[in-house]
């Protein structure tokens, strides 16, 4: 049943709606610009090195998993044998080398964030020796914002103190929905219980900011076991839910045809359950930031954007004062001075490249002049749901297209330029990516090379 939100919109709207559904949102460069080689990343790491004050974000991608979930739209590697991940940090570690080569030691980090894959299934040694890896080449500081993604059935006390020690001031964990039949469907079963423990093991050890990860669109799931599932979490009380849109591309992700295609929701209900649970989160208290994130008053998100000062980037919505993102690992996306680049996502010719003393750069791509300027004004909409016509220039193509979401409600066409409706708000992803010809939206957690 469509909202009476939507009621007037037209069924093919409605179904780009569900077409443009990913889990995370990252921009991936696809056309225009200058392709880029390895002398031409060395070349912006340098530049880079030139401004030494410039702080720096940081991901580092950890594919391993102990079993694959059967939604699961990340890069992956299922495996039980510890040596293989020993040997991952192995090339790691000479990759942070090849980085700081050029960029030189001890930048200050802003904003580290670990992903996967599941990186709390690496044993505490392991992690133990990866944050040394980091800590010897950059400078962790009390300001750094490190943050790691958690398989809460993993997250014992102990890892958690771990972790806490190590470093890290927030954790995500991967929750996806509550209901049992949806979990069976998906390969990923967390009890209420076990998902209220973490959580409170998680506070009671310091983490600043605690944050759960929901999936609308999974098979099983109605508006119904969807409510169930949110009032249970807002129980739980978090200081950040961020809720994805389930995007089902079998042939893109062959382990999702053991999903059944006749017990996912379509697009009318995907966009109810999306509005289920802004309205739910909304109305506890939780402010909903941008596209997919949700927080409590007084965070520190909240208050940046409240100020202007909110940003999106590869680590999605961040206050971090940086555009700079160092990425490591395969398939890992980064930004530096201007210059996106995705390393490999196969481990085998990553490692190869590393071992031959090169970048694993599967792809790179320059901005111009004219792509930072069309970029700036995206994130701008992206983060304050607004585009003053100072930032407008270069979109004037779009005004036809604009003219038309402005008579469907999306947005509101003014003097001072563009504002996103509250009907538009559901569709910001789509409105983004129709803007720009030159960046899309990657279709999983750090994206793979679009074509268009």
């Amino acid at each position: 049943m469509t909202p009476a939100l939507f009621a007037d919109l037209p069924r093919e709207l409605i179904e780009r709606f569900d077409e443009s559904g990913t889990e995370t949102v990252s921009f991936s460069p696809v056309a225009g610009g200058q392709r880029l080689g390895m002398a031409d990343y060395a070349q912006s790491l340098g530049a880079l090195a030139a401004r030494p004050d410039e702080v720096v974000a940081l991901y580092v991608h950890l594919p391993f998993c102990p079993v694959r979930c059967l939604y699961c739209a990340c890069h992956t590697t299922i495996t039980h044998d510890g040596e293989k991940i020993d040997r991952y940090l192995d090339t790691l570690e000479r990759e942070m080398d090849l980085v700081t080569a050029e960029l030189g030691g001890g930048r200050a980090l802003a904003q580290l964030h670990l992903g996967g894959g599941t990186p709390n299934y690496l044993t505490d040694s392991q992690l133990i020796r990866l944050m040394e890896m980091v800590g010897s080449r950059f400078h962790l500081g009390p300001d750094t914002a490190a943050t790691i993604e958690c398989n809460p059935r993993r997250a014992s006390a102990s890892q958690l103190e771990l972790l806490k020690g190590l470093g890290f001031k927030g954790v995500s964990f991967g929750i996806q929905d509550l209901d049992v039949r949806v979990q069976h469907a998906i390969g990923r079963v967390n009890s209420l219980g076990l998902v209220r423990d973490v959580c409170t093991t998680a506070r009671e050890t310091g983490f600043e900011c605690i944050s759960l990860d929901l999936v609308y669109g999974l098979p099983n799931q109605t508006l119904a076991s969807f409510e169930s599932t949110l009032e249970r979490i807002i129980e739980i009380n978090p200081d950040r839910i961020r809720v994805f849109s389930y995007s089902h591309r079998p042939a893109i992700r062959p382990h999702q045809y053991a999903i059944e295609t006749a017990c996912l929701p379509g697009a009318q209900e995907k966009l109810a359950l999306l509005h289920s649970a802004v309205r739910c989160f909304t109305e506890s208290g939780y402010t909903w930031i941008g596209l997919d994130c949700f927080v409590r008053d007084g965070d520190e998100l909240a208050d940046a954007q409240a100020a202007g000062r909110l940003r999106h980037t590869a680590l999605g919505y961040t206050c971090a004062p940086t555009q700079h993102l160092l990425a490591f690992g395969t398939s890992s996306l980064g930004e530096v001075d201007g210059t996106f680049v995705q390393n490999e996502s196969n481990i085998d010719a990553w490692r190869k490249a590393i071992e031959a003393g090169c970048f694993p750069i599967l792809w790179g791509h320059r901005l111009t002049d004219a792509d930072q300027r069309r970029h700036r004004a995206i994130a701008h909409l992206l983060c304050n749901l607004a585009l003053p016509a100072s930032l407008m220039a270069g979109l004037e193509g779009d005004a036809e297209r604009l003219v038309r979401c402005a008579a469907q409600g999306l947005i509101e066409l003014t003097d001072g330029g563009i504002k996103v409706t509250q009907r538009g708000r559901y569709f910001l992803r789509s409105l983004c990516t129709q803007h720009e010809p030159n960046l899309a939206w990657s279709n999983h957690h750090w994206g793979e090379p679009q074509t268009s």
